[in-house]
């Protein structure tokens, strides 16, 4: 079977870091990919660097994605996704661009490509929950991520899940179940689900 990847595209609060911990305890192999992150803001499940650091590996053709948010910039480079299927492991990239999530798709894998969905209201009780000092930039991005997709209506994915209504455990299983069978990714109906 070719090794594969997974993606959690969903907007702030969905539920990706949740999902992704509980990936890991069915599978140890599954494992968070660290972006790169230079600027402020939240340090964990990141690969500290600088700005000049990420301009150097796009030169050198060496990175999947790159974006900035939260007045940081994030990337996703393609040697550390390599090490980690090279070690046996399955990538879990977090997404919250969909443009993002079709440039990652590009790297040889078989790649789950998953969007993870909740109400505005569920993002600001889980944000304001787990304590994030910037909850209103964490809600304007909410708006941001439910137009991306919109604007990408046609976008296939392998699952969708409403957070809101399937707890991480099972979102986990049906994720892996996708991940085994090879699920190809489809085209779902966009507009119903964000409203």
């Amino acid at each position: 079977m070719k090794p594969s990847g997974i993606i959690l595209y969903g907007p702030p609060g969905s539920g990706k870091d949740t999902v992704t911990a509980e990936l890991s305890s069915i599978r140890p192999e599954f494992t968070l990919f660290q972006r790169l992150k230079a600027g402020p803001g939240r340090t964990t499940g990141y690969r500290l660097t600088t700005a000049e650091r990420i301009e150097e590996l796009s030169h050198a053709g060496e990175l999947l994605y790159r974006n900035a948010r939260y007045n940081a910039q994030y990337a996703i480079d393609r040697p550390e996704v390599s090490a980690l299927v090279a070690a046996g492991r399955i990538p879990v990239l977090h997404m919250g661009q969909v443009a993002g999530a079709s440039a990652v798709s590009t790297f040889p894998l078989h790649w789950v490509r998953v969007l993870l969905w909740c109400p505005l209201e569920v993002t600001e009780q889980r944000c304001k929950g787990r304590g994030d000092k910037d909850v209103e930039a964490r809600l304007k991005v909410w708006h941001e991520t439910r137009q991306d997709l919109l604007d990408h209506a046609s976008e296939p994915w392998s699952l969708v899940v409403r957070t809101d209504q399937l707890t991480p455990a099972k979102t986990a299983q049906a994720i892996n179940a996708a991940r085994a069978t090879a699920t190809p990714a489809k085209v779902y109906d966009i507009r119903g689900l964000v409203g």
